[in-house]
């Protein structure tokens, strides 16, 4: 049995859904399990279960992962989703991957189903958490979305103190809304990270953030005396070529 801390990557952007090609944030993730086929299961709620989605998840991490996939809108579930015991097969995966869409829905869905409770039993108990956009944003405190619109604060699930804005370099106008929510606290201090950067957290404490793009990166936003100030943070490009000891 692999014994791991509680631990969450949020993706500013990034993964098999937004990077053809690119496997660089995936194989980070996959690897973190320590597990060489690991249990991964795909949870689509924020595209409504979107059919192409859940075909994408399995195009990349079949021929590498034990995979299934949690569909809460489809009667017709389809091949390898998740039947029974919802929590119980939660727990027993290795990495939970969770799709992008709208975060709104997905957080919906989750608190009727109590899918939320049983994701918080399963990363308190060792599963790996990871996704992107609103996958990256239902892990926090509160979030900046604007799936459906004007960039406006949601609250998440909590796991994780902090707010969360994705997205941070493709969508200009959410940024600043983020900026000026932190300086107002109308939101808390947080993070904004890029398409193709990942924060990594080891409990409730970043650890590191990592990148599948060169120039991708991350923010900590904070508020000093009415203003936003925004701290770059260190980034690890995951395809950086590997520097061979000299004996």
């Amino acid at each position: 049995m692999v014994t791991r801390p509680p631990q969450i990557v949020a993706f500013g952007g990034g993964g098999f859904s937004m990077e053809a090609g690119n496997t660089l944030l995936d194989d980070h993730v996959l690897q973190l399990t320590g597990v060489a086929r690991p249990k991964v299961c795909f949870i689509p709620t924020a595209s409504g279960d979107a059919d192409h989605y859940v075909v994408r998840f399995y195009r990349e991490f079949a021929a590498r992962a034990e995979v299934s996939h949690l569909s809460l809108f489809r009667r017709d579930r389809g091949a390898g989703a998740v039947e029974g015991d919802i929590e119980a097969h939660l727990m027993e995966q290795d990495l939970v991957y969770v799709g992008g869409g709208s975060v709104l829905s997905l957080l919906g869905a989750w608190r009727a189903h109590g899918v939320d409770r049983m994701l918080e039993r399963a990363w308190r108990s060792g599963v790996v958490m990871c996704g992107l956009s609103a996958g990256s944003l239902c892990w926090f405190h509160e979030a900046q979305t604007a799936f459906h619109g004007p960039p406006e604060r949601v609250a998440g699930m909590g796991f994780l103190p902090w707010s969360n804005c994705v997205h941070y370099d493709a969508e200009p106008e959410r940024a600043v809304e983020f900026r000026q929510a932190v300086a107002s606290g109308d939101v808390g201090p947080g993070y904004g990270a890029d398409d193709g950067a990942a924060l990594h957290f080891i409990g409730h404490e970043l650890v590191e953030v990592v990148s599948s793009r060169p120039k991708a990166g991350a923010v900590q936003v904070t508020a000093v005396d009415g203003e936003a100030v925004e701290t770059a943070l260190p980034v690890r490009y995951l395809g950086a070529p590997k520097v061979a000891l000299v004996a």
